[in-house]
């Protein structure tokens, strides 16, 4: 086995399970472990600048081998897992030379990977798979990342005959729910721009992500006893089935796309007296984003017109914004990656995020960061799994990312 799985596999045993509740950084103490094994073998590989900060970010720095001014360059992973599903006891199994079948992930609980379901597993036939025991997530989302990572740094600390500038290493907590990018000192990191380790299929670069708003909506109904309540209840929560009608059926995530976007009601939460949903709001384009907003109001304006105007309040948040603004006066960093895949002898494919990345969030804190495959699919769940090829191809792309930086000429 190569060194990046032998990585993966220890760093998936760490349970880093992030907390939504949490109002600490890191959310869990799991993510410090992991957060201090690290820095522990980069030190062990000779890289002297690394330390964890008091919010729980790890942070290091290959120092330039040349003589002459290259671009900083940093490349990011976050050492949480998903909080859905348990990171405890994770087992990874290996499949080796998959054969395009179903594949047994727990025999006890019937729980099988088969591609009837995921029909993209045809795809690795052949091929080394790491899977889930069934149980638990895997962790590649995203650990794979930091194994790919801290592999290409020991790989660049080991061969100093690849010229390179200053490459900076970040991992960060907490990036599951949200806050990943929420401590990130960046004059401290020092990169002129990064890459996320923390996409999905082999070849997949990526720098255009949602725009995001959530909306909290609350609807307030009147309860008297069932059997008097002829035009006196108003049930709340029917109000909320007429809210939800409102919006169109076919602009849901189960029914878009690409560069559709849609509206999503997380949760729904009530009684005849009160009743709240949580939805979120996602669009590629700002100006249909905001008339997805616009179009959310509207619908409670019309239902405060007919049932009373306190019936229905609407709290709207932006949460990120679409990173490609950010990227496009710098579309060189996106050409450099799109060289370094391609010279690992894979198929680049730029894809949109159809979700959000603390690369976004660091793109307008003045960092701009796209984001790179590591070759997962299925995360946060129990189906979740991994080619090995894929980690390893992502360890080439990274050094070839340094390569390239080095010669590159933006002015081109």
């Amino acid at each position: 086995m190569s060194k990046v799985v032998d990585k993966f596999i220890k760093y998936a045993k760490i349970n880093t399970r992030s907390n939504e509740e949490g109002n600490t950084s890191p959310t869990t103490s799991g993510q410090l472990v992991l957060a201090k094994e690290l820095v522990k073998e980069l030190k062990e590989i000779g890289i002297k600048e690394a330390s964890i900060d008091e919010n729980g970010y790890v942070m290091a720095s290959v120092p330039s081998n040349v003589n002459k001014e290259i671009p900083r360059i940093g490349f990011i992973a976050h050492m949480d897992t998903s909080p859905e599903i348990s990171g405890m006891n994770v087992n990874p199994k290996f499949i080796e030379n998959y054969d395009g079948k179903d594949i047994v992930l727990n025999e006890e609980k019937n729980i099988i990977l088969s591609p009837k379901d995921f029909p993209e597993l045809k795809d690795y036939i052949g091929k080394t798979l790491i899977t889930t025991d069934g149980t638990t997530l895997l962790g590649a989302d995203d650990k794979a990342g930091i194994a790919e990572i801290m592999t290409a740094v020991e790989y660049l600390a080991n061969h100093p005959e690849i010229k390179h500038g200053d490459v900076k290493v970040a991992f960060t907590p907490d990036e599951e729910v949200g806050r990943g990018s929420d401590n990130f000192d960046v004059k401290k990191f020092n990169a002129n721009f990064a890459y996320t380790m923390d996409g999905g299929t082999v070849g997949e670069l990526e720098f255009e992500n949602f725009n995001a708003a959530s909306a909290k909506i609350k609807i307030r109904g009147r309860n008297v006893h069932p059997g008097y309540a002829k035009h006196k209840m108003i049930n709340s929560m029917l109000i909320a089935s007429e809210f939800i009608d409102m919006l169109p059926k076919d602009e849901t995530p189960g029914t878009t796309e690409g560069y559709e976007g849609f509206y999503h009601i997380v949760s729904m939460n009530g009684g005849v007296e009160e009743t709240e949903l949580q939805y979120i709001i996602r669009d590629f384009e700002s100006d249909k984003f905001q008339e997805r907003k616009e179009f959310i109001l509207k619908c409670a304006e019309i239902i405060n017109e007919k049932y009373g105007k306190c019936t229905i309040e609407v709290d709207i948040k932006d949460q990120y914004r679409n990173m490609k603004e950010k990227i496009e006066p710098v579309k060189y960093i996106v050409d450099i990656a799109y060289k370094a895949i391609s010279n690992a002898d894979l198929k680049p494919e730029c894809v949109p995020i159809r979700g959000g990345t603390d690369g976004a969030m660091l793109s307008f804190k003045g960092l701009p960061t796209p984001n790179i495959f590591t070759g997962g699919h299925n995360f946060h769940g129990r189906y979740e799994y991994i080619p090995v090829f894929a980690m390893e191809k992502a360890v080439q792309v990274i050094v070839n990312i340094v390569k390239f930086t080095a010669s590159y000429d933006n002015r081109k």
